[in-house]
């Protein structure tokens, strides 16, 4: 029944964009519409830091309204990791947690986001929180080579997620159910410091839902001097769970925690068994 009132409502909305359309008063109320949506943002607070976010859509509203929530294990990692280290944040999204470590430890941060929704609300989140000295968007796919391939997305949303590049899985290592698709180029992280000489990190934070083991294939010479890393695996996704591990242990890493909010493990989309790993040297 909602998911019938929603087709309505937004059966309704085009209607009345598609009318506007018609006439150059109307393009101009659509236009104002659109604009004042990208310039709404919203304030949060976090032990006593201050952010300011973008939010357009009711997508970026919820993961600035459960900043605290959503990842605890995430921030309270962040929060024990060295002032002025180089982080890079591997799947930034819209860059909530490399504007926590740049504000909170002054550290230096490297985006690592491909997704061309995204990229705005992460470059507009960066600039909103007066970063961008700290902060350096790397519009490229991380992957375990150099080639350019298929980006595909399940969602256009600003502030989506479980999009995949260069593979046909997902996030569970299923068929992707896309909507959407570009080409793009992908990188290594080795490839990454030797060839686009973006420095070594300290820290490591990999979200790319399904493709780390990929990523960190792709970096098995930046594994054997980064202190930490915090990665997203799926137990249930075995081939990615194993070789995770043993890319991790390979390369000189101990596993110390593994961690979950309460909002993944009461999840209703299959998320229960996600967790966030710290590896420590």
């Amino acid at each position: 029944m909602v998911k019938q009132i929603k087709n309505v409502f937004k059966a309704g909305v085009n209607f009345m964009i598609n009318a506007n359309n018609m006439t150059p008063a109307g393009r101009y109320i659509n236009e104002a519409i659109v604009n004042a949506a990208m310039e709404r943002n919203t304030e949060i607070l976090h032990n006593g830091m201050k952010m300011i976010l973008a939010v357009p859509n009711s997508l970026s509203l919820w993961r600035a309204k459960t900043f605290s929530t959503k990842e605890p294990e995430t921030l309270s990692w962040i929060d024990s990791i060295e002032e002025k280290s180089i982080f890079w944040d591997v799947g930034a999204n819209v860059g909530l947690y490399s504007i926590y470590a740049a504000k909170k430890k002054y550290c230096k941060v490297w985006c690592f986001e491909p997704s061309v929704f995204n990229l705005e609300l992460l470059a507009r989140n960066s600039y909103l929180n007066d970063l961008t000295e700290n902060i350096c968007i790397v519009p490229l796919a991380l992957s375990d080579g150099s080639e350019d391939s298929k980006m595909q997305l399940t969602t256009k949303a600003w502030g989506g997620a479980l999009s995949t590049f260069g593979k046909d899985f997902g996030w569970d290592g299923q068929e992707i159910k896309k909507i959407f698709e570009y080409r793009t180029l992908g990188i290594s992280m080795d490839i990454a410091v030797s060839l686009l000489k973006i420095p070594s990190p300290d820290y490591i934070k990999i979200d790319v839902d399904g493709l780390e083991h990929f990523i960190l294939n792709g970096g098995l010479s930046v594994l054997q001097s980064v202190k930490e890393i915090l990665i997203e695996v799926n137990d249930d996704f075995l081939a990615q769970a194993e070789q995770c591990n043993a890319l991790l242990s390979q390369a000189g890493l101990k596993l110390k925690s593994k961690l979950q909010s309460e909002i993944v493990a009461n999840s209703v989309h299959g998320f229960q068994n996600s967790f966030n790993q710290i590896w420590t040297r």
